[in-house]
Formats: C-alpha cells, sequence, structure tokens
C-alpha cells in the first residue's frame, strides 16, 4: 500500500509522491522559545514524528530530510527577557531565556520519545549571513524586486493583492482573513491586509542592520528563509498545528512562493487538530493549562505519546486523565509481554495503517490483535509487538527499565520536600527563576511532582506535591 496523505491544500486524501524519493522534504513549525511548551504543541511533536520513522521506513534513514525550527527572535522573548532579567542588558537578557527554554524544550521531546530532526535551524541564524542562499534579508530584498513587497518608514510590508490566488490554502473570504489577520491599522500600508516582512527595532531591542532600517524580521518570513535555504525552493510535505493555516502557512507560501516564482512552495500541507482539557479549551484562566513539563513529573512520557496517538491527528482530542489511565494500563501489558524480546518484523497491516493518513488508531488496534496473540505465548507476535510498537514510538525500553521509571520512591523525607518547596517560593519571589529551576529539578530527581496553583481569594501561589508515579 502506497502513502497517502490528506493535504490541506487540495482538501483531499493524496497518493504521496515525492519530488525526488532520494531526497524526500519536510519541514514542521517548531516552538518560540520563551517558556515551557504545553501539551498542545506536543501533538505536533508527536503526530510529525511518527511521520518522519514512517517516511524513513518507506524511503530509508538517509534519504529523508526533517527540518524542525526555533524561533528565538519574538515580541514574547523580549517581555519575558525584561521581566526575568530587568538587571541585565536586554540581548543578553533574551539569551538567558532562549537557551534555558531551548533546553527545556529538548529535554521534554526526548522525554516524549520523539526523534531530532535532520537539521534544527534558530531564526536568528537566517536574518543575514553571507553564507547563507536564502537568508531573510536577501529573500525580502527579491519580493521587492518582484513587485511583491514595498518599504514604509523602515518597514518592509507584503502586498497582498500582488498575489492573486492568496488565501486559497485556508480558503477564507477577504473578511475572514482580514478578521482572522487581526489586521494592524497603519498609515504606511498599501492595502489593510498587507503584512510586516521587516520592521524597525525599538531603543534596546534586538536589531540587525538592513537596507530598511536597523531592525528583525516578521515572523512569517523566518520560516520562509530556513526552508528555502535547507530545503529547496520547492519541497515536499510541510507541517504544522491547525491553528498556523492562517495567516502563518499563508503568509509563506505568498513569500516563497513570489520570491522564488513557484507554483507552490510545498506540494503536500498536513495539520494537527486542536486539543481541549477535559472537554474545556485550556486556557491559563480555567487553570487547565498544562505544560509537557508538567505531565511529565507524574506520567511517563510514553504515557503522553501514546494517549496522544489513540486520536486521529486530524481530529480535536479531548485530554483526560481517564485516557491517560487507559494509556498507561496498555502499555503495561505491552511491557509484560514484549518488553524484554528483540523486535521482529513490522506487522504489515499497523504499517498500512500508518500510510493511510497516519491511521494511529487503527495502527494501534493492530497491536492490540498482536498482543492477544502474543498472550498466548506466540514469540512473533511478541517481536512484532515490540518492532510495530517502536514504529510508532513506543516500547522503547526493557520491561525492567519500565516498571523502574514508574516506581515511586519508597521513602520520601517530607520535611525535606518542605524545606526545597518553600526555598524555591523564596527563589521564585526573588525572580531567581534559575535557582527555582534547579529547586524543581533536585525534587524531581526525588520523584516528587509538584503542581502550582493560584488561591482564587488571595492570588498567592499555593505549590502542592506528590510522589511521581
Amino acid at each position: 500500500m502506497g502513502l497517502r496523505l490528506h493535504n490541506t491544500l487540495t482538501r483531499t486524501k493524496d497518493d504521496f509522491v515525492p519530488l525526488d524519493p532520494d531526497n524526500v522534504r519536510m519541514y514542521v513549525c517548531g516552538p518560540t522559545v520563551y517558556d515551557f511548551a504545553h501539551i498542545g504543541n506536543a501533538r505536533p511533536l508527536i503526530v510529525f514524528d511518527v511521520l518522519f520513522r514512517l517516511l524513513r521506513h518507506l524511503y530509508g534513514p538517509q534519504h529523508v530530510t526533517y527540518v524542525r525550527n526555533i524561533t528565538d527572535v519574538d515580541d514574547k522573548i523580549n517581555a519575558r527577557a525584561a521581566e526575568e532579567y530587568p538587571d541585565l542588558p536586554l540581548n543578553q537578557a533574551i539569551r538567558e531565556v532562549t537557551t534555558r527554554t531551548e533546553r527545556q524544550f529538548h529535554a521534554d521531546v526526548d522525554a516524549l520519545g520523539c526523534l531530532p530532526p535532520t537539521f534544527e535551524p534558530r531564526a536568528t541564524e537566517f536574518i543575514s549571513r553571507d553564507d547563507q542562499p536564502e537568508d531573510m534579508i536577501r529573500l525580502i530584498g527579491k519580493l521587492i524586486e518582484r513587485g511583491h513587497a514595498y518599504a514604509a518608514d523602515g518597514h518592509v510590508l507584503f502586498h497582498v493583492p500582488s498575489m492573486p490566488d492568496y488565501g486559497r490554502l485556508s480558503n477564507r473570504s477577504l473578511d475572514e482573513m482580514i478578521a482572522g489577520a487581526r489586521v494592524e491599522v497603519a498609515p504606511y500600508k498599501r492595502d489593510p491586509m498587507d503584512f510586516v516582512l521587516w520592521k524597525p527595532s525599538k531603543p534596546g531591542e534586538p536589531a540587525w542592520p538592513s537596507p530598511w532600517s536597523n531592525g528583525r524580521p516578521g515572523w512569517h518570513i523566518e520560516c520562509s528563509a530556513m526552508a528555502g535555504a535547507l530545503l529547496g525552493e520547492t519541497f515536499d510535505i510541510h507541517g504544522g498545528g491547525i491553528d498556523l493555516i492562517f495567516p502563518h502557512h499563508e503568509n509563506e507560501i505568498a513569500q516563497s512562493r513570489c520570491a522564488h516564482g513557484t507554483p507552490t512552495m510545498a506540494c503536500y500541507w498536513l495539520h494537527n487538530g486542536f486539543l481541549q482539557v477535559e472537554g474545556e479549551k485550556m486556557s491559563k484562566s480555567l487553570g487547565n493549562f498544562v505544560t509537557i513539563r508538567e505531565l511529565l513529573e507524574t506520567w511517563p512520557g510514553e504515557v503522553i505519546r501514546l494517549n496522544m496517538l489513540r486520536t486521529l491527528y486530524r481530529q480535536p482530542i479531548d485530554w483526560t486523565e481517564a485516557g491517560m489511565r487507559e494509556a498507561e494500563r496498555t502499555l503495561d501489558q505491552w511491557y509484560e509481554l514484549a518488553g524484554d524480546v528483540e523486535p521482529g518484523l513490522l506487522c504489515a497491516d499497523a504499517v498500512d495503517a500508518l500510510a493511510d493518513d497516519l491511521n494511529t488508531p487503527k495502527a494501534i488496534a493492530t497491536l492490540h490483535d498482536l498482543r492477544g496473540e502474543a498472550a498466548q505465548g506466540a514469540l512473533g507476535a511478541k517481536r512484532g509487538l515490540k518492532a510495530s510498537a517502536q514504529m510508532l514510538g513506543l516500547l522503547a525500553s526493557s520491561q525492567s527499565q519500565w516498571a523502574a521509571r514508574k516506581r515511586a520512591s519508597a521513602a520520601v523525607d517530607e520535611v525535606r520536600v518542605g524545606d526545597l518547596i518553600a526555598a524555591r517560593a523564596v527563589a521564585r519571589k526573588a525572580r531567581n527563576f534559575a535557582e527555582a529551576d534547579r529547586i524543581r529539578a533536585e525534587l524531581d530527581g526525588m520523584s516528587i511532582a509538584l503542581k502550582d496553583t493560584k488561591d482564587p481569594q488571595t492570588g498567592d501561589l499555593v505549590t502542592t506535591w506528590e510522589v511521581r508515579r
């Protein structure tokens, strides 16, 4: 069975035909590194890791290139740096925030069982460098030369009416696009839909020299430049969350196609659905905002991963405690049957399910069938279960390693835990976030999971703890 993928661009499930079978190329939008990634961010990380694994199986590991970027220049980063390190120069504070957050992100992604991408470029590395064929400043210059962008008051804007089929990916009307883009009114704009490619920096903000101003790039141009530099003017797959279709991916297409004069940027566009928590939209105001790091303090990464894959990637997912418990029970059973055997042949039905638009629920159902055979003592079924689960990024450990990871510490020094939590609260109040993170890591090493909430009456931070599973 050949690979078929639901293409947002065509709104149909299409046969996947790579531009070059010897170099299958995929780009996925990565994190903006200013805070811990939340469980909504985990979904594309896991989904496109499964696709990466499948492509490597179908075409060979050496023939697949996967790029997932890191956005390290952004207004949110500037604000967080100024808040956390008010006594440092902003550029130095930004380095502190982005370096720390990127390290946290990598630790979380590793715990979720995701393979490292082939390339993980930082946006700031592609703003302006002589050895980069498609740095952002050069790409913006090409758009101006071709009549698709213009400079005004130190800004450079993409002129949306210059691209007749703008909006094809999102399939939105002009009114819907204006509302969805939260259009900024500015006197230098030629059209309300025009969006920023380059903007001048305020005093103290990060800035790079350019023909238009000392400034920094807009968000959208970053991905166009990195994808073009590492994957070429046209490549196979572009992925991300459904919330990125408009305006981010729509604008990426506009920039890349108009700069290169190509009919498309990526041949296949894949988007994962939204995530809710216990039936409600995740938000800090509702108190159900959960980071990957917080979940990992209570659950093994494989439990999070399996729970995520039990729903088809294009469908919305409702994240529940009951779902996590069920995923954990499933893994307990799989590890008991196959945790210590050598992987064998992949189950053809599992591969076929994944090749049918990443149908992970169906693939998991085939693993349940193998579990039944394995329970009867069939070694081939056990080895097939191990190999097929590993295709999904599961059963990566031995049974003893799995049991040890879940086993809580038998003896907990509650006085020591209380002292550390108090010291962490003092550090947070003094805005010494590095020390607060160190203390949290020490508690993590003691198998202690923390949960921070706000007292609804006083607004004070309240920290509770439990022994990690």
